[in-house]
């Protein structure tokens, strides 16, 4: 192992099992050092690529926990990046453990970020499961543990899925390195492995999970959630799938489907969840699509997206943490009461829109245009469709019923708005100003990508023109739509009922046919199997009692009866006699002794 090498998952792991011990006043303190240790460690790492950090492993594998190249240097970068900036958002809670949870799930991304083998993967990949789960189960909101328990069940299934591609790979060819595989010879263990990871990345129909669970984690625990296990996912798929074909359509339909479901839907995250789906679809497009532009293009949208995504996600956390609601119908009119809380909403909104100047529009748009390099116009036609409804949604309707429009807060709701702690202000701000800097200077960001010398130009006159009158006819279509995309107090029915009706009929199963037949089971074993049981246990006593016992217990008898005659006949008070026998006994046996 590398000596210099210190792996930025350990720095977090350490630092969860110390915070309990860090008390006031120094413990916000450490809170903020632990993720920035974490995030020069990754700084220093990328001026040090190779493979570091190599163990075998009972003497057969070898696992490699330090692969730094091109690919894992962009994606540990933000990743640490947000861990910080989520931290700090988390300042004013007092819960040890949901930091801890926090911890232990940005560990197990860039554990996943930096691995070189499966078997690494799939230990960090666990890691990112189950941590995640306690960021749903530590909110006291009704559903939350239910959610929990339903995100937990669908990730160990995927989990399984994906542990079972990996021992066929194993068996097939005899190596667990994590590396590109062949789309053009492709095994089981390759659509194993691939649906295991399409899993985390939402991919239809394995999508239901993350509107589900986002919309009842913590405040602060959604705001990790909405940026590490989508995009580390993407990683994966970018690193062992780029130019499977299959990914292109479903992609497109991630990012048709996802932005459908965000324009009917009354709760604010799971809106911003339904419009992640949509998001990762571009990226998923750009892994199917596979060249050079379009990696760059899925590693830029992925930078791109954690941090707006996690802006509009804090902002969403803002109004819950203050007001205590989530649904459209149950707010508006809160410009008076949050106006900076809306200035940080309208900034991701316009970033996730793709405005001029913002960082969607410098990411995105290099996916769309590697499509039409590609030939693949329906493909680059209905992203740039699905373009107007992400402005629709996230850059006009999520901030016109929430702060404008028709005022739906109760006098109890109204009276607690307030803007947020210093320290939500601070990470929102944070997030907003990378969002303009790398909208407003685009070599920040394509200086880091992956693939070294793909020239792009996002600010070409036609790509602006196009952009402009995309976003003035979407405003213009706004304007005469927004009675019918107000706040309804409805429920989207989604696959996830399929799910539910899955997990019912289970629940059936499990509590009648399958009762039964334990029920007749156990009649059964106690009539049958303990009956015989206790039958055989008797007679194995008896012939213990009366066989074994009987011929030891015979046999002393004997011998205790031999003994009296014996006694009775020598001892007859005569002390010669009884020496004279002794001595007569005792040269029988030395004689015998001698002569044998």
């Amino acid at each position: 192992m590398t000596t210099s090498f210190i792996h930025p998952a350990l720095i977090l792991i350490c630092g969860a099992l110390i915070l309990p011990f860090i008390k006031e006043p120094f413990r916000k303190l450490y809170l903020c050092s632990v993720p920035i240790l974490t995030f020069l460690d990754v700084i220093y790492l990328s001026w040090h690529p190779g493979v570091h950090g190599v163990v075998t492993f009972m003497g057969e594998w070898t696992l490699t926990f330090g692969r730094v190249d091109s690919l894992s240097m962009v994606f540990g970068f933000i990743m640490a990046l947000m861990a910080i900036i989520g931290t700090v958002y988390g300042l004013h809670v007092k819960d040890n453990l949901q930091h801890i949870a926090a911890w232990f799930y940005v560990s197990g991304s860039l554990g996943v970020i930096y691995c070189g083998d499966y078997l690494v993967l799939f230990l960090f990949w666990e890691m990112m499961a189950f941590a995640s789960t306690f960021l749903v189960w530590f909110n006291k909101d009704d559903g939350a543990l239910a959610a929990g328990y339903r995100y937990l069940l669908i990730h160990t299934f995927g989990g399984i899925v994906l542990l079972l591609g990996f021992v066929l790979r194993y068996q097939a060819t005899g190596d667990l390195s994590f590396v590109q595989l062949d789309a053009h010879h492709t095994q089981l263990y390759t659509w194993l492995i691939m649906a295991g990871l399409m899993l985390n990345a939402a991919v239809p129909p394995l999508h239901s999970w993350l509107p589900d669970a986002y919309s009842k984690a913590t405040v602060t625990g959604a705001v990790f959630m909405c940026a590490f296990t989508t995009k580390t996912a993407i990683y994966t798929l970018a690193r062992a799938f780029a130019g499977f074909e299959i990914l292109i359509v479903l992609g497109v339909i991630m990012a048709i489907y996802g932005i459908i479901y965000a324009m009917m839907e009354n709760d604010i995250r799971k809106l911003l969840g339904w419009e992640i789906i949509s998001q990762v679809g571009y990226m998923v497009t750009g892994v199917g699509i596979g060249t050079a532009l379009a990696i760059n293009g899925t590693c830029a949208h992925a930078f791109a997206h954690i941090l707006y995504k996690g802006l509009l996600f804090m902002a969403a956390g803002a109004i819950l943490h203050s007001t205590g609601k989530s649904k459209f119908t149950e707010l508006g009119g809160l410009y008076k009461k949050m106006p900076t809380t809306l200035f940080f909403m309208v900034i991701g909104g316009v970033s996730v829109s793709a405005f001029p100047l913002f960082s969607g529009f410098v990411s995105k748009s290099m996916i769309i245009a590697a499509g039409f390099e590609e030939h693949l116009y329906i493909a680059g036609f209905l992203l740039t469709l699905v373009s107007v409804g992400t402005f629709l949604v996230a850059g006009l309707r999520l901030p016109y019923l929430i702060f404008f429009g028709e005022n739906r807060c109760s006098e109890e709701t109204w009276a607690k708005a307030e803007e947020p702690p210093w320290n939500m202000h601070a990470a929102m701000a944070a997030a907003a100003f990378l969002c303009l800097a790398i909208g407003s200077y685009p070599p920040f960001l394509y200086h880091m990508l992956p693939n070294a010398g793909v020239s792009f130009h996002p600010y070409s006159s036609s790509h602006l023109s196009e952009t402009f009158q995309i976003l003035a006819f979407t405003a213009l279509a706004f304007v005469f739509l927004k009675d019918k995309l107000g706040a309804k107090a409805t429920i989207s029915l989604d696959l996830e009922w399929f799910y539910r009706m899955g997990g019912r009929g289970f629940l059936w199963l499990a509590q009648h046919p399958i009762q039964w037949l334990d029920n007749v089971w156990g009649v059964a074993y106690r009539v049958v199997g303990l009956y015989s049981l206790m039958t055989t246990a008797r007679f194995w006593s008896w012939f213990d009692w009366h066989a074994i016992d009987g011929v030891v217990d015979g046999s002393a008898r004997g011998v205790r009866a031999i003994g009296r005659r014996v006694t009775i006949v020598l001892q007859r008070g005569q002390i010669q006699q009884t020496i004279f026998i002794s001595v007569t006994f005792a040269a029988i046996l030395l004689i015998s002794y001698v002569w044998l």
